[in-house]
């Protein structure tokens, strides 16, 4: 099976895909996995996307569709994929389509954005051994100190409130689109994000048809 996930960022889009990729047995492809690897491997298309990294560039879309594409054709691939962060955009979508890349279900990790700001402004993470915390759901026994190393906690610069609200409406503007993109095609099935992530798991892997 080839899916795509999709969700705003904080949704929780890469956890679940994880999920599904352990279930399933198939990889779960990252775009900025993938180019740093074919950038190390100096493949054709991994030079290119060197050149424009190295540069301080965005990757061309069809430099990114060339090592996605070659990237598939490996044999961990034979049995499916799971694209995690690509397509962004639907000149991506329909360049995916147009290279013969078959997908067949889009899942939606759907959280309203209210919940996304409260739960990833409320991230903190230690500045010494990168232990994460959360103010609300997983507090440090005290404030503002790590429980491993004592060193202090502190909210990474992404997780800033204004910078969280610009990623979400960065994704609103560019990348929501896909949905209806999708649906159109019948392929679309929305996740409604839930409180507690087993639960989310459960409901995505119902989605894809694991009981």
């Amino acid at each position: 099976m080839n899916l795509i996930f999709l969700g705003a960022p904080g949704a929780g889009k890469g956890t679940q895909a994880e999920v599904v990729s352990e279930a399933l047995n198939i990889p779960q492809i990252s775009t900025g996995n993938i180019l740093r690897e074919a950038a190390k491997n100096g493949t054709e298309y991994g030079l290119k996307a060197k050149a424009a990294m190295d540069a301080g560039a965005l990757v061309s879309d069809d430099i990114v569709i060339g090592i996605l594409k070659e990237r598939i054709a490996e044999d961990d691939c034979k049995e499916g994929f799971i694209l995690d962060g690509f397509p962004r955009t639907v000149p991506q979508a329909e360049a995916l389509d147009a290279m013969g890349i078959k997908i067949d279900k889009v899942i939606e990790i759907n959280v309203a954005d209210e919940t996304i700001k409260q739960r990833v402004s409320g991230r903190r993470v230690c500045q010494g051994c990168g232990a994460s915390y959360h103010i609300e759901y997983k507090p440090s026994k005290t404030e503002g100190v790590c429980d491993k190393c004592g060193d202090k906690t502190v909210i990474r610069k992404d997780d800033q409130p204004e910078v969280v609200l610009e990623r979400l409406a960065t994704y609103h503007e560019k990348t929501a689109p896909l949905k209806d993109y999708y649906e159109k095609q019948g392929k679309l099935v929305t996740v409604e994000g839930q409180e507690e992530v087993a639960e989310t798991s459960r409901l995505t892997l119902a989605a894809v048809g694991v009981e």
